[in-house]
């Protein structure tokens, strides 16, 4: 079995780019432990107590010579939130509004790994990870040459764009490497200048603390109240940098089912998703990624979002037309209740 054997296999499956890096201590890995010390991981503990791990998959998988990694477009047929100025649409970042990326992705991975084994004459050791597991995908993406990490912390991929989701087989097998991907970022600063929240404190460097997506999606407790005017109508995670990029500019659009919008969250307006019911939020939350900020951290999203959508001074010219300010900030209904 080769690297090009599996890597024609993975394109069969639906993955749209697939690449090997060497499983080495990669000088990229390093800044982690740089970036924690910084505070930057906010309230995800889970990003400490892993780090040691994150550090080489070797620590994860001690056999581990080599990492498949693969790239699955999720970009679909509809405006970027940029060019939507009416501040009482919902945004919700383009990868969730499909199925959950890591059961599809996840599954697809493992057909992958089942035909390696299946066609594979010597025994390996291996494992799969899709966002799940003490792995810097982005690393060995860059280093399987899927694509360069961005300066807005995305992995770009020169014909796909960075509308992509990255998975990862670290195995024991010494596959041909493919060469790292260069950057190609040259002199661009658009993400960084776009980010209305400044999260992006350096080229590759992501504050999450100032995040939108953490904000809306990590955070568990309540959003600080400085920080809900940078939220603006953002109700699950944010796409602005990758939007601005000009690599996204003619991306590819998949038209894979898996990633197609939802009715519950297609083109939605903040004032109809507000009056969603807890059994309509949780039919639509059933199978999808947006579970992670669970039906009660979507209605905080929600009553922030609305607040702005009536002030002047979130957005200029402001109307009421998104109807009363009905929420209650101290609305603490059970979690039962809201999924």
């Amino acid at each position: 079995m080769t690297s090009s054997e599996i890597k024609a296999h993975a394109l069969t499956l639906g993955f749209d780019a697939c690449g090997i890096a060497p499983a080495a201590d990669h000088a990229e890995l390093r800044f982690y432990r740089e970036w924690l010390d910084r505070g930057y991981a906010g309230e995800m503990a889970y990003l400490h107590r892993t780090a040691e791990r994150r550090a080489d998959v070797r620590r994860v998988l001690p056999a581990a010579r080599t990492v498949i990694v693969t790239a699955t477009v999720y970009n679909t047929d509809r405006p970027y939130s940029t060019e939507c100025a009416d501040p009482r649409s919902a945004q919700i970042a383009r990868y969730a509004w499909g199925d959950d990326y890591h059961d599809v992705i996840g599954a697809r991975l493992e057909a992958l790994l089942a035909w390696m084994r299946g066609t594979c004459a010597e025994p390996f050791e291996a494992r799969a990870y899709v966002d799940t597991g003490p792995v810097q995908e982005r690393v060995y993406a860059q280093h399987a040459g899927v694509g360069w990490i961005g300066k807005n912390t995305c992995v770009i991929n020169r014909e796909l764009g960075s509308w992509v989701f990255l998975g990862a087989i670290i195995c024991s097998l010494p596959l041909e490497v493919d060469a790292p991907s260069l950057d190609q970022c040259g002199t661009c600063t658009l993400c960084l200048e776009a980010c209305p929240t400044h999260a992006l404190v350096a080229p590759g460097v992501l504050d999450s603390t100032r995040c939108i997506s953490y904000l809306t999606i990590e955070l568990r407790p309540d959003i600080p109240e400085e920080q809900h005017a940078g939220v603006g109508s953002h109700v699950y995670g944010c796409d602005i940098c990758q939007e601005v990029c000009p690599w996204n500019a003619v991306a590819p659009r998949s038209d894979d089912p898996a990633w197609q919008p939802r009715a519950a969250w297609d083109r939605v307006d903040l004032l109809t998703l507000s009056q969603r019911s807890d059994d309509e939020l949780a039919a639509a939350l059933h199978g999808s990624s947006m579970r992670r900020a669970r039906a009660q951290g979507l209605r905080r999203n929600v009553a922030i979002a609305l607040r702005n959508a009536r002030d002047p001074r979130v957005h200029p010219g402001a109307d009421t037309q998104v109807g009363p300010d009905t929420s209650d900030p101290d609305d603490q209904r059970s979690d039962d209740r809201r999924r």
